[in-house]
């Protein structure tokens, strides 16, 4: 990254007081965060602005900007919308640590869901090149930490897979293992006790489809939602299957569930091996499987790294400093 210091001006067009308010955020809240992050300093007066830091952020920010301001011709802008737009920023990414891997220059071609609720679409490469391998293959593993879109984007693929009537069924899977915690004897039927383990996923559903036609979806047993345990000795036919925090399972049950899945079936698998919940003397299935099946044709992975979190900043950074300070540990 260049270490000089530039000042660069320019002029957003046009000139419309409403789209710069809407741009600047109240207070000039959206400017001060790509100022913090970027570590930039942007001057303005109306619709000319400065920016001046090192070179490289100086075009990183005007970048943003005005990817930006073109954003709010249709509607508004909020502060997650900030964050993402400079989460694709390259620089970005090197300003937020120094150990993160070039990403490849490879292009990509777009690839864009479409819902009831509106059009889904992964951001950065790897989230892209994971939308695609599900499209195109039968067995799909997206493995990474917290906050990478592992879950919400084969949610979404799942959505668009029934609505296109692709698939008759979403099934969801997930372990019911306590992260740590006990919790004792819940109340309630089988359903009611794994509803807990599975609100990740019941949460993407909402916000794609709404909560009363996903109640109805499940009602019809269109949507499914079922323990790993209940897996065993089915196979599962024209079905969008999800097993979720894969890292979960013992290698007899990823085994299991592996082999449940039938004609005209896709499956992904999501998981993080950095949080694994199971007893010590357990072998992570997850683990286990991205070594059994890594030269198996027809089976994709996909694994995301800290570049690729898309919440709050600081979840990135969190995760990075685990990185850092489990490889220190390694060594």
């Amino acid at each position: 990254m260049s270490d000089s210091n530039i000042s660069q001006e320019f002029t957003l067009l046009p000139e419309d007081n409403h789209r710069l308010s809407v741009f600047c955020g109240q207070f000039d809240t959206h400017l001060r965060q790509i100022e913090q992050r970027l570590k930039v300093e942007i001057a303005n007066r109306g619709n000319r602005f400065k920016v001046t830091g090192f070179t490289d952020s100086v075009k990183a920010a005007c970048a943003v900007m005005q990817n930006l301001f073109d954003a709010t011709k249709d509607g508004s802008l909020t502060a997650e919308d900030v964050h993402l737009s400079m989460q694709d920023s390259s620089v970005d990414q090197l300003l937020v640590a120094d150990d993160v891997a070039e990403q490849s220059h490879d292009t990509l071609d777009a690839v864009f869901i479409k819902t009831k609720r509106g059009v889904i679409k992964g951001r950065g490469e790897n989230q892209q090149r994971y939308l695609k391998q599900i499209m195109q293959h039968d067995i799909n593993f997206g493995v990474g930490p917290a906050g990478t879109g592992k879950t919400y984007l084969a949610v979404a693929c799942a959505v668009e897979a029934l609505q296109a009537e692709k698939v008759r069924r979403i099934i969801l899977v997930r372990p019911a293992v306590e992260a740590g915690e006990k919790l004792g004897f819940l109340p309630g039927d089988m359903a009611q006790k794994v509803d807990p383990y599975l609100r990740p996923l019941y949460d993407a559903l909402y916000e794609m489809l709404g909560f009363e036609k996903v109640e109805k979806l499940i009602e019809r047993n269109i949507i499914e939602v079922a323990p790993l345990a209940f897996m065993r000795g089915r196979t599962l036919n024209d079905s969008f299957i999800i097993l979720d925090e894969a890292q979960n399972t013992t290698t007899e049950q990823i085994k299991m569930f592996l082999t449940r899945v039938g004609f005209g079936s896709t499956a992904v698998v999501t998981g993080d091996i950095t949080q694994i919940d199971l007893p010590n003397e357990k072998m992570s299935g997850l683990k286990h499987v991205l070594q059994v099946l890594k030269e198996v044709d027809g089976v994709t992975f996909t694994f995301f790294g800290a570049k690729d979190v898309v919440r709050h900043p600081l979840v990135q950074r969190i995760v990075m400093a685990y990185e850092r300070y489990e490889k220190q540990q390694a060594q």
